[in-house]
């Protein structure tokens, strides 16, 4: 049984990793370069700047969701988590660094950037993640995994403002650099921090074990009733989460008229409500399980899309996103401390990757519904996002199924 008390450092140094990499997500995923590559590299009056960002998300994630898996296997195996980690956080700069090429109608480079810093982004969260039950006892990882991402959320918002005022002067080559840096920055007291893990075999053994042993993952996976219980939720309710995040800002944007600037503040603002979301909870998702803050914020999540469905105003979208930013900073914590609650110890990293094949693999879907329900309506939104809530339901329904083993105390 692992000791209750935190090592502070190396808790500190896993948070710091979250207010390194969480600028990605805020600043090119959501905010700036999403509505960039919609409405100035391709363009997107009649829908096809979703069309095209979709097809970035749903190529990069499938990449993750297809290799994560044997990865996390062999990192488990080989002792190279960190390795993998750092790994991938530079690929991700790299592809940052490389959006500054970019000039209108250069619709495929910009695909295939943005590909490279979707996937550096989302694969280093595989090793990441599976830090978690190693640093945190199952008592305090509700408390721990909220942690990591409110300060993940503090680093989202700094992000933002720090390319606020490059966005008003048209300085965007700037943003990408300074993501780029920020990134670098940040995530180097964890590298130098975290463990690496104890070797159990060479790379090469790992690799011929860790292919060969796929489809023992997946018979273990498939064994475990309640994890693969959660897995299934989780699938599809991380779609709708997933899908809102992608395409937030070219809503914002196109449907409403949101400009640069005004982007930046929402999304600002977003992540405050989302930093107090996943503190907030945290407590609670230790104490109540986080099962049931799961789907109270899935039910949250249902109404704020049937709500975007029907706002005409920025003052309203604002305000829609104040509520989905303490939603999204529950269900991402909530969902990360139940998973790690549902792992087989010694198993963190390899479990963690079909965590990431899960919630990756379902995330092809949502993009491409809602880029397709876009273009083939000529560009309208709302009713790709009203699209969202059968993900929403599904996954509250199915994660009924599942028993909390933080509330299984005898």
């Amino acid at each position: 049984m692992r000791d209750a008390r935190l090592n502070r450092k190396l808790v500190g140094a896993w948070a710091l990793y979250d207010f390194a990499n969480s600028v990605y997500p805020a600043v090119i995923q959501t905010a700036v370069f999403s509505a960039f590559y919609t409405s100035v590299i391709v363009g997107n009056d009649t829908g096809l700047g979703d069309l095209w960002w979709g097809r970035v998300g749903s190529v990069s994630v499938l990449f993750v969701a297809l290799t994560a898996p044997l990865l996390g296997s062999i990192a488990d195996m080989a002792g190279i988590r960190k390795r993998m980690m750092i790994a991938y956080t530079g690929l991700c700069i790299l592809g940052v660094s490389m959006f500054t090429l970019l000039e209108p109608g250069d619709v495929l480079l910009g695909f295939i950037f943005a590909v490279v810093a979707n996937i550096g982004f989302e694969g280093a969260l595989v090793f990441y993640n599976a830090y978690l039950p190693e640093i945190a006892p199952r008592e305090r990882r509700g408390w721990v995994s909220g942690l990591g991402f409110a300060v993940g959320y503090l680093g989202s918002l700094v992000g933002l403002v720090i390319a606020f005022p490059l966005a008003v002067n048209g300085n965007f080559d700037l943003i990408w650099l300074s993501v780029a840096a920020f990134i670098a920055l940040f995530a180097l007291p964890s590298f130098l921090t975290l463990p690496e893990g104890e070797a159990k075999a060479s790379v090469r053994e790992a690799t011929i074990a860790g292919i060969t042993g796929l489809r023992r993952i997946l018979g273990e996976v498939l064994a475990d009733k309640q994890l693969s219980r959660f897995l299934l939720a989780f699938f599809f309710y991380i779609d709708g989460v997933m899908t809102v995040i992608l395409f937030s800002g070219p809503f914002a944007q196109t449907t409403l008229g949101f400009g640069a600037q005004d982007l930046i503040i929402l999304f600002g603002v977003v992540q405050i409500s989302a930093l107090i979301g996943a503190l907030g909870l945290a407590k609670p998702t230790d104490v109540l399980g986080p099962k049931r803050v799961i789907s109270l914020t899935l039910l949250l999540w249902t109404i704020v899309s049937i709500t975007a469905f029907f706002v005409t105003t920025k003052t309203a979208f604002f305000v829609v996103g104040v509520i989905a930013g303490v939603g999204l900073g529950a269900i991402q914590a909530a969902s990360r401390s139940l998973m790690s609650n549902l792992i087989p110890e010694g198993k963190e990293a390899e479990m963690f990757g079909f965590y990431a094949f899960c919630g990756k693999s379902s995330s092809i879907l949502g993009p491409f519904i809602f880029g397709m329900i876009s273009v083939n309506t000529g560009g309208n939104q709302r009713l790709a996002i009203l699209s969202l809530i059968g993900f929403f339901a599904i996954g509250l329904v199915l994660l009924q199924r599942v028993e909390d083993p933080t509330q299984n105390k005898t």
